[in-house]
């Protein structure tokens, strides 16, 4: 059984739960987001293994970070794992549509497929998720809630307005 571990560290969209499954990050999940799992899958409270996660976050939250580096480790199908690494290819700032990601796997007429597997992204923000928008360029479905990703979009689009935080 593989040991897990969790802490809870606070940001500017609300407290953030940080797992982490044999020491790598596997979990980064919102309050009150869709999918997110029973609390009592993320392990004993520990904080030890977050400290490279935590030191990055902290830097992304202050607009010093534009890329993640950290391992992680990402469970799901492999069609999903497959939508989380185009994710990780969208550059900060900037945003792709379904369909775009759909394209990109090879698949055109698989996005309500990748919307699906976007949803289930288990490592919020650090995958960025919310990076993805519809056809029409509008904001949809987040797991962590509309506010949350127009707040992020914003902030990543270089929203300076103290009124975002």
């Amino acid at each position: 059984m593989p040991d897990k571990q969790h802490t809870i560290v606070e940001s500017p969209y609300g407290p953030l739960t940080l797992v982490a499954t044999d020491g790598v990050l596997s979990g980064l999940y919102m309050t009150a987001q869709r999918h997110r799992p029973p609390e009592v899958t993320f392990g004993v409270p520990d904080a030890s293994p977050f400290g490279e996660t935590v030191r990055q976050l902290e830097a992304y939250f202050e607009g010093g970070l534009k890329e993640f580096t950290l391992p992680m480790r990402l469970a799901g199908t492999e069609f999903q794992r497959s939508v989380w690494e185009q994710l990780q290819l969208i550059p900060y700032g900037e945003t792709r549509t379904y369909g775009e990601l759909a394209e990109a796997l090879g698949k055109p007429g698989a996005s309500r497929a990748v919307g699906l597997a976007n949803g289930k992204n288990p490592i919020g923000i650090i995958v960025p998720c919310h990076r993805v928008i519809g056809s029409t360029g509008s904001l949809t479905g987040y797991g962590g809630g509309l506010d949350r990703k127009r707040l992020l979009l914003a902030f990543e689009g270089g929203a300076t307005d103290d009124a975002l935080f």
